[in-house]
């Protein structure tokens, strides 16, 4: 079930950056199996592909073991103050609703803060987010591969000791099994046209 929450971190205020360096994320037509599906393209290269990184659960998983079903895919991190929170419970929000409609989606969170986000902490954020979001961390290099492969931004500001913050892009990718990338959403994305999205990408790729 969907939990609302909002993940405090001492009152800080995160600055948030919308678009990732060397990713430029525009909205045009395309042709194929998911034309009629498509809300944004992605002008630059290509977008996604394999990860490892360690669940919330401790194992090694690859990109295989996660994306079984049509997921969402965030990348951010737990004590970020306001954003990242309010993206993941929309983010669940929407496999909620696609849940009602028949559909099943996973909603996945990758911290890009691997120092403080062990995967005790993730299943916490997690387990309050929804029963289904899988919380994914890693090593520095393999967040780092990771965000590469999907192009996104993070960068650790100056701070005392654990107390920082990331500024990190906030796209959301919707990714398919055997797939790949089809799709991202802004912030601005509501939880009912993710969903919308979301079903007709696989309906047309049932």
């Amino acid at each position: 079930m969907n939990k609302a929450y909002v993940w405090s971190a001492g009152g800080l205020v995160a600055l948030m950056i919308a678009i990732p360096v060397g990713l430029i994320l525009t909205k045009q037509g395309s042709e194929g199996e998911f034309a009629q599906c498509q809300q944004g393209t992605v002008a630059g290269g290509d977008i996604g592909g394999p990860f490892t990184l360690v669940s919330e659960t401790g194992e090694t998983v690859t990109d295989k073991d996660v994306i079984k079903q049509p997921s969402l895919v965030y990348f951010g991190y737990t004590y970020c103050p306001d954003v990242c929170p309010l993206d993941a419970a929309r983010n669940a929000e929407a496999v909620e609703i696609l849940t009602e409609r028949g559909v099943d989606a996973t909603p996945v969170f990758i911290t890009i803060d691997p120092e403080r986000d062990t995967p005790e902490v993730l299943a916490e954020f997690t387990d309050v987010m929804h029963d289904d979001m899988i919380g994914l961390t890693g090593t520095p290099e393999q967040i780092k591969a990771a965000s590469q492969a999907y192009r996104t931004f993070y960068k650790r500001q100056p701070g005392s000791g654990d107390d920082y913050l990331v500024d990190h892009s906030t796209f959301t990718y919707l990714v398919l099994p055997e797939t790949g990338f089809v799709d991202f959403f802004r912030r601005d994305a509501t939880a009912e046209k993710i969903a919308e999205t979301v079903a007709c990408y696989a309906n047309a790729s049932s």
